[in-house]
C-alpha cells in the first residue's frame, strides 16, 4: 500500500486519515464561506434589511499552520463543545474548523459594525505570554486592553474604578510636570512606586471614561471572573473557548486552542483588523 511522504517521513494511516478529515472541513468550511447573504433584522419592527457578509480572509490552511485545530486532552474535556469536535486523535480533541471560520467571521463583522458606529472595546487577556501581544493588537486598534491582571470589581464597581484611573491620571499629571521633585525622597518614592503600579494594573484602561461596549476575551477559564461580571452587566462579549470551557458563557464564543501563541494571534488579528477597518469607516463618515 503507498503511503505518502510528509516532510520526507513516511506517513501513517493515521496521519492520512487525520489529513482527509480535514479535507472534509475545508469543504465545509467552503459550503459556510459560500453564503454570501445574510438577514439583519433592523431596529424597527418589520423590516428587514440584506447586507452582504464580509470577507475576512479566514481560510483553512492558515489556521492549521497556527495550530488553532488543537484541543485539549480527551479527559479534560467540557461536553458542551461537542458541537465543535470534530474528531480524536492520541488522546486530544481536534477542533472542528468550519465551526471556527463561521464564529470568527460572525465576530468579525459584529465588531467591525460596532466600530463603525464608534463603539469602545476592551480585550482581556492576562496570561503572561500573551500580554505583549494584547498590548501591541489594542494599541494598534485603539482599544481598551487588561493584560497583567483582572481586579475583581473592575466593571461591576466602576465608580471604584473610576477612582483609582482618576488618582493614576492625576499622579502622571504630576510627574510629568515635576512636581516629585519638590517632594521628600520618601513620599515621592511611595508616589513613584504606587504610580508604577497602577500603570502595570491599569495602564491599559486609563483613557476609558465610561464601561465598554464589547469584551473580548482570549482565555475563558482564566478571565471567568471578567465574563461573569460582563453577564451581570449586560455587555456583549466574544471568548476564544477550548475544548474544557463552556461556550454558553459569551455571546459569540470561537472555538480555538487559546493556549499556543500562534493560535490567540491569529484570532486576536483578525478581530482587530475588523475593528481598525470599522474605526476608518466611522472616521470617514464623521
Amino acid at each position: 500500500m503507498f503511503i505518502p511522504c510528509i516532510n520526507g517521513q513516511e506517513g501513517s494511516i493515521g496521519t492520512i486519515i487525520i489529513y482527509f478529515k480535514l479535507f472534509r472541513l475545508f469543504l465545509n468550511l467552503q459550503k459556510e464561506m459560500n453564503s454570501v447573504m445574510v438577514t439583519r433584522k433592523k431596529k424597527k419592527k418589520g423590516s428587514v434589511e440584506k447586507m452582504t457578509r464580509r470577507y475576512w480572509n479566514i481560510n483553512l490552511k492558515e489556521m492549521i499552520e497556527a495550530g488553532v485545530h488543537f484541543g485539549h486532552g480527551i479527559k479534560k474535556w467540557n461536553p458542551k463543545m461537542a458541537p465543535y469536535i470534530s474528531a480524536k486523535r492520541k488522546g486530544t480533541h481536534i477542533i472542528n474548523l468550519a465551526r471556527t471560520a463561521r464564529f470568527l467571521s460572525e465576530a468579525c463583522d459584529l465588531v467591525f459594525d460596532a466600530a463603525s458606529q464608534g463603539k469602545s472595546f476592551l480585550i482581556v487577556g492576562t496570561k503572561k505570554r500573551a500580554a505583549d501581544l494584547v498590548a501591541s493588537a489594542a494599541i494598534r486598534s485603539r482599544c481598551h486592553y487588561v493584560n497583567k491582571k483582572w481586579f475583581s470589581g473592575m466593571l461591576t464597581n466602576w465608580s471604584i474604578t473610576k477612582t483609582r484611573l482618576s488618582q493614576f491620571r492625576d499622579l502622571r499629571a504630576e510627574e510629568k510636570m515635576g512636581k516629585f521633585h519638590h517632594l521628600p525622597k520618601r513620599d515621592a518614592a511611595i508616589l513613584k512606586r504606587k504610580l508604577s503600579t497602577l500603570q502595570r494594573y491599569l495602564g491599559g484602561i486609563k483613557y476609558m471614561t465610561r464601561l465598554p461596549d464589547i469584551v473580548i476575551v482570549l482565555d475563558q477559564q482564566k478571565e471567568y471572573i471578567a465574563l461573569q461580571e460582563c453577564a451581570i452587566l449586560g455587555i456583549p462579549t466574544i471568548s476564544l473557548v477550548d475544548t474544557n470551557c463552556d461556550p454558553d458563557l459569551a455571546n459569540i464564543s470561537i472555538p480555538a486552542n487559546d493556549d499556543t501563541m500562534t493560535s490567540i494571534r491569529l484570532i486576536l488579528n483578525k478581530l482587530v483588523f475588523a475593528i481598525s477597518e470599522g474605526r476608518s469607516l466611522y472616521i470617514r463618515n464623521r
